[in-house]
């Protein structure tokens, strides 16, 4: 999939079917006087209903369908015909899709399982025909319902990506790199900052014919999360990733500080974030010696505390079975 057709963000509006009238029909018949009603109630609207489909990486599909109608509730007919149901209609969205009120904001529903179904706007109900409304009193009655109208509403569908573990780091960390290495994704990889705009997902080979799914989020500026630069626009895809790899590289000025910066970002946009497993990876390692490595791995046991670190180089292809061991480790630990 190409970058430009990874969407994560779209409006749409949706309608459902009105139900369709009661009829007021009297009935008619050759030497049948006074038939009586006989009025058939309407058929019901169509429903609109949202559908988790695995299949779908992106809203992409949804891009340039702008108004989705089910359809309407036939009318009623004579000799207690029913009206036809309206069509249903179903909106397949990725996993991990969530669905906001345009006008409120509010999170409508998420669809997180595969086949899931929940209905997003209910069909109007038909309305009913005469032959529901005679009485004793009142053996011919002329009038009958119209159909409950349809309900219509904009909403929003914003996708979180639904991946084992997220790459953060700042722009030309690395993280496309590795990405491409440690699975088949073709990410876009140059050597000037924000070449990722969009995630990238990938599934990495693990021994005995396992797989877990890496997504590379474009990189993070102080500031994000106020907005900054692409801001909220992909620190939403973070949230729900299992483990999160913090890429610094070995040439950064300062490494602790770096990794810092990134927590900290996190923490302002949703603090829950630092809740999940991480592990610091120091990339493109091929570039420090045995001596130079000896003294920043020394240096980072004094300032980490704890934090556990890794040494790779993606182009060297140094580290990474030992990466992969750690993260599935973290991935599958009680």
């Amino acid at each position: 999939m190409t970058e430009g057709n990874f969407v994560d963000y779209v409006k749409i509006y949706v309608k459902s079917g009105k139900g369709g009238k009661g009829s007021s029909h009297l009935h008619r018949e050759k030497f049948v006087d006074k038939g009586g009603p006989d009025g058939g109630d309407g058929g019901r609207g169509g429903h609109v209903y949202l559908r988790g489909n695995s299949s779908y990486w992106t809203l992409f599909h949804l891009k340039f369908k702008k108004h989705i109608r089910a359809g309407h509730g036939g009318d009623g007919g004579g000799d207690r015909s029913t009206g036809a149901d309206g069509e249903d209609v179903y909106i397949d969205v990725p996993l991990g899709t969530i669905v906001r009120d345009k006008e409120t904001n509010e999170i409508i529903t998420e669809l997180v399982e595969h086949d899931e179904v929940k209905m997003l706007l209910e069909g109007g109900k038909g309305g009913l025909g005469n032959w529901n409304f005679r009485t004793a009193t009142n053996q011919t009655p002329r009038y009958s319902q119209p159909g409950i109208p349809a309900q219509e509403m904009e909403v929003i569908l914003e996708l979180k990506v639904l991946a084992d573990v997220g790459l953060v780091g700042f722009p030309n960390a690395g993280k496309s790199t590795l990405l491409s290495v440690v699975t088949a994704a073709k990410p876009k990889i140059a050597d000037y900052p924000f070449t990722t705009l969009k995630p990238n997902l990938g599934i990495v080979s693990y021994r005995d014919f396992k797989s877990f799914v890496m997504a590379d989020i474009p990189g993070i500026i102080e500031g994000a999360a106020e907005g900054k630069g692409l801001g909220h626009y992909f620190l939403r895809h973070i949230e729900r990733n299992s483990v999160l790899l913090f890429l610094v590289p070995a040439d950064a000025d300062n490494i602790k500080k770096e990794y810092e910066i990134l927590l900290d970002e996190l923490r302002r946009y949703n603090p829950e974030m630092l809740d999940k497993d991480r592990l610091l990876v120091i990339s493109k390692a091929d570039m420090l010696d045995t001596e130079l490595k000896a003294e920043l791995e020394e240096e980072l046991n004094k300032e980490l505390k704890g934090t556990p670190y890794r040494f790779i180089s993606s182009v060297a292809q140094q580290g990474l079975q030992e990466l992969k061991d750690e993260i599935w480790r973290m991935l599958h630990s009680e």
